[in-house]
C-alpha cells in the first residue's frame, strides 16, 4: 500500500482543483502569500502570519505546512489542500477534524490570494471540501470561524447554510477582536449546481476514519 495515499486524492470542481499540499505546490502558495493575503490594516487571522518580514514569511509557511503533515493522525487530521485554477495555486483549503469516526465533525479554514478575490473562488473551494466531507466521509456537521469584520468569509458561510452559532474573544495584533462561531448541519447544506469529481478517495479512508477501503 502507498504510505501517503493522500497525495493522490483530488477534488475538481468546474473551475478549480484541490490537492492535498506537496512542497513544490507550497512553494508556490509562498509566492501568492507574498503578492499580499488581506489589506494591511486588518488582519482576519488567529495568529498574525502574514505580518512576517518578508524574508521570513516563506519560511515560517513552510515549516507550519510540514509540521500539520508530519502530525497527521486518524484521531486528529487536517488536510491542507492546495487550490489551483488553470493550474496555478491561488490559496489553500483546510479541512480539519478530531476522532472523526466518534463525532462526524469537520472543521474548514481558507484563503485566497488577494488578487484573485472577488470571484467566487472562496465559496467554490469551500463548497467542494464540505462535499467530499459529506457525501464521500460521512461527516454530520461542519463548523467554521470568522472575525467579526471578514464580511466575505462570512457571505461564503452564510451563502452554504451555516448559522450563527456564538461568539468568542481572540487576541490579535494585541488587540481582543471577535470572532464568529458557525454551524452547518448536513441537511441545511447550501449545495452547488455542480457535481463534484473527486478521485483517490478510497485508499485515504484508513486515515482518515480508521476504516480499510471497501
Amino acid at each position: 500500500m502507498d504510505p501517503w495515499p493522500l497525495r493522490h486524492l483530488v477534488l475538481r470542481t468546474p473551475r478549480l482543483e484541490l490537492r492535498p499540499d506537496d512542497d513544490a505546490g507550497l512553494r508556490e502558495l509562498v509566492a501568492e502569500a507574498q503578492h499580499g493575503v488581506h489589506a494591511p490594516e486588518e488582519m482576519p487571522f488567529f495568529s498574525a502570519w502574514t505580518d512576517a518580514p518578508p524574508a521570513e514569511l516563506g519560511g515560517n509557511m513552510m515549516r507550519f505546512y510540514w509540521s500539520t503533515r508530519a502530525a497527521f493522525a486518524v484521531e486528529d487530521w487536517t488536510i491542507n489542500f492546495l487550490v489551483r485554477s488553470d493550474g496555478t495555486v491561488i490559496g489553500t483549503q483546510g479541512l480539519t477534524a478530531r476522532h472523526f469516526a466518534l463525532t462526524r465533525e469537520v472543521h474548514t479554514g481558507s484563503w485566497v490570494g488577494l488578487r484573485h478575490q472577488g470571484q467566487g473562488f472562496g465559496t467554490e473551494m469551500r463548497a467542494a471540501v464540505l462535499t467530499f466531507a459529506f457525501d464521500h466521509l460521512g461527516a454530520t456537521q461542519a463548523r467554521s470561524e470568522a472575525w467579526v469584520g471578514n464580511r466575505r468569509s462570512r457571505g461564503v458561510s452564510r451563502r452554504l447554510g451555516y448559522r450563527e452559532d456564538g461568539t468568542r474573544s481572540v487576541v490579535v495584533r494585541d488587540q481582543a477582536t471577535t470572532h464568529v462561531r458557525l454551524l452547518l448541519d448536513h441537511a441545511d447544506f447550501q449545495r452547488p449546481d455542480w457535481k463534484l469529481d473527486v478521485s483517490g478517495a478510497d485508499d485515504c479512508l484508513p486515515m482518515l476514519l480508521g476504516e480499510q477501503p471497501g
